[in-house]
């Protein structure tokens, strides 16, 4: 597929990125007006209909099958839905992204059989379960924290897979990768292995190397370090038995959300064939994400929130400032 027409599938997750920050902000702000179903469904808008988009397409870019791409356009439909009113229907078209990116996966670990694709498709998997769970009005957060830790840690495990590591290293994440899909019905279980991820990705991802070297590796790298930080507090609060709202926005939104703002600038020239030049104003959303999720967990949730949802739009204001100036200088 052309590049040019992958915008209108990434737009289409934006769509509900707006709608479930919307609808976020309304649940803590009483005189905040929303769509009854941006409140109800704050989360499938933002897990499956709005990241899910995203990593579907990076998965369908990165097969280069047509049909692939059913997937971003399913979770993104899926989305549309849900904002309609037609809830039980976007679940199911939810699930139906889930299943393409599952069939995606399958066929990306057959062409490179790795630990790495291994656990990409577990990820998969994982969304896949969380999203059927939704239909069947079972619990969805446990299987969606996997589906994001596994679909990272695959990533990070792929792209620092140069390093130098002792064989025991791959071992252990292969052993955590496993506990992962195995965990979500028992969440203090769960909680554990999150903390043992946040500390195997500290030790062992690249982060650790390029956050001594300067302008984008270093950026990414602090995003990295700082949602591997996130992700141990969300373990914690999983083992602990933290207030939800604390533990799960650490996850989505300290862990998820920080690996966002630090792939975007590598995976958008990819995906979208644009240019994403580094500027250090991408620190600014990226300090005001963390600084006031650190409010949301300890001070007040309704003031973090407003901050979390400032980030985000402030790094997407800064990206196409960026993408846009990338333009302006390839066309000269």
């Amino acid at each position: 597929m052309p590049p040019r027409w992958r915008v209108p599938l990434l737009a289409l997750g934006f769509v509900s990125l707006a709608f479930g920050v919307a609808g976020g902000l309304a649940r803590l702000t009483p005189s905040l007006h929303a769509p009854g179903s941006a409140i109800a469904l704050h989360g499938p808008l933002m897990v499956s209909a709005f990241f899910g988009t995203v990593i579907a397409l990076e998965r369908a870019a990165a097969l280069d099958r047509l049909w692939a791409y059913a997937a971003p356009l399913s979770a993104g439909a899926g989305g549309l839905l849900i904002l309609s009113g037609l809830a039980v229907q976007g679940f199911a078209v939810l699930t139906l992204a889930a299943a393409v990116l599952v069939l995606c996966s399958v066929l990306l670990a057959r062409r490179q059989p790795s630990l790495e694709t291994a656990t990409l498709l577990a990820g998969a998997a994982a969304w896949l379960a969380g999203n059927v769970a939704l239909v069947v009005g079972e619990a969805t957060a446990p299987w969606w924290i996997a589906f994001f830790a596994l679909t990272i840690g695959g990533e990070r495990l792929e792209l620092s897979r140069y390093l130098r590591r002792a064989p025991w290293a791959r071992w252990a994440f292969l052993f955590l990768a496993v506990a992962l899909v195995l965990s979500p019905l028992i969440p203090r279980v769960m909680g554990v292995v999150l903390v043992l991820l946040a500390v195997w990705l500290f030790a062992f991802d690249l982060a650790r190397v390029t956050i001594r070297q300067d302008r984008l590796p270093r950026y990414v790298a602090a995003c990295l370090l700082a949602g591997y930080a996130w992700l141990a507090f969300g373990g914690a609060g999983l083992f602990k038995q933290w207030p939800a709202d604390m533990t799960l926005h650490a996850v989505f939104v300290g862990f998820v959300l920080s690996m966002v703002f630090g792939h975007a600038p590598v995976i958008l020239p990819a995906v979208l064939r644009v240019r994403f030049p580094y500027h250090p104003i991408l620190y600014l959303p990226l300090a005001l994400l963390h600084a006031s999720l650190a409010v949301r967990v300890s001070v007040s949730s309704a003031i973090g929130a407003w901050g979390n949802a400032a980030a985000i739009f402030l790094f997407i204001a800064a990206a196409a400032m960026l993408v846009a100036r990338g333009r302006l200088a390839s066309a000269r």
